[in-house]
């Protein structure tokens, strides 16, 4: 299902400087850490049709698109990537543990670019403690170009990891649902058992815990 909106760069040229689209996945899954990213466009003025037009929410493009895009993206733009543990998850709860991501990405990025972005935009209704001031935008992904961007590289970024931990922890199908509860992971929670990148903390995860003890 597409956006609503198709996003675009006006959120962006409200700022006379750099401005960096910030977005996470992974706040709902049952296993593996929450992944952020930030993205920066230097040259907004010069983005192929091919991305301009193809960048959107992640969870409205294919797979294979993502990859596509995600191959392109280096030569356009500026990115920093963090990401919040699955013990940082549990012991902080997911919410913070995804505004940790967030400034992690945001720190990575300062680094790449040089200096701080001017104006963090921020997808959701909830801000990062950032040094530069910050706009959260409720369905940003379907309206700044630079969100959608953020989200396109955090759920690339994060699928591949775990699909590298469902090769080392085969029987839970991280390769496909990428940790989210889908039938095929909870029987491989049946017959497996809890692993080290599970959240205890999480519902399900934690009554299969006390029940194992």
């Amino acid at each position: 299902m597409m956006a609503e909106f198709s996003p675009d760069f006006s959120l962006e040229q409200a700022s006379p400087g750099p401005v960096a689209g910030v977005d996470e996945v992974g706040r709902g899954p049952w296993a593996g850490p929450v992944v952020a990213a930030a993205v920066v466009f230097p040259h907004r003025d010069f983005l192929p049709a091919v991305l301009r037009d193809g960048l959107n929410d992640s969870k409205a493009l294919s797979a294979a698109r993502r990859e596509v895009l995600f191959a392109k993206l280096n030569a356009y733009t500026v990115i920093g990537m963090g990401a919040a543990s699955v013990a940082e998850i549990d012991s902080l709860n997911i919410l913070q543990a995804t505004l940790r991501a967030m400034t992690r990405a945001i720190t990575q990025l300062k680094g790449r670019l040089g200096t701080g972005p001017c104006l963090a935009l921020v997808d959701g209704t909830h801000a990062p403690p950032l040094s530069c001031p910050v706009q959260t935008v409720t369905k940003g992904d379907s309206k700044s170009l630079s969100i959608a961007t953020a989200s396109i590289v955090a759920k690339v970024s994060r699928d591949r990891l775990m699909a590298e931990l469902g090769r080392r922890y085969p029987g839970f199908g991280w390769e496909r649902n990428a940790g989210y509860g889908t039938v095929e992971h909870r029987e491989g929670l049946t017959r497996l058992g809890i692993t080290p990148h599970h959240r205890r903390s999480f519902k399900p995860i934690k009554m299969l815990s006390q029940y194992e003890g």
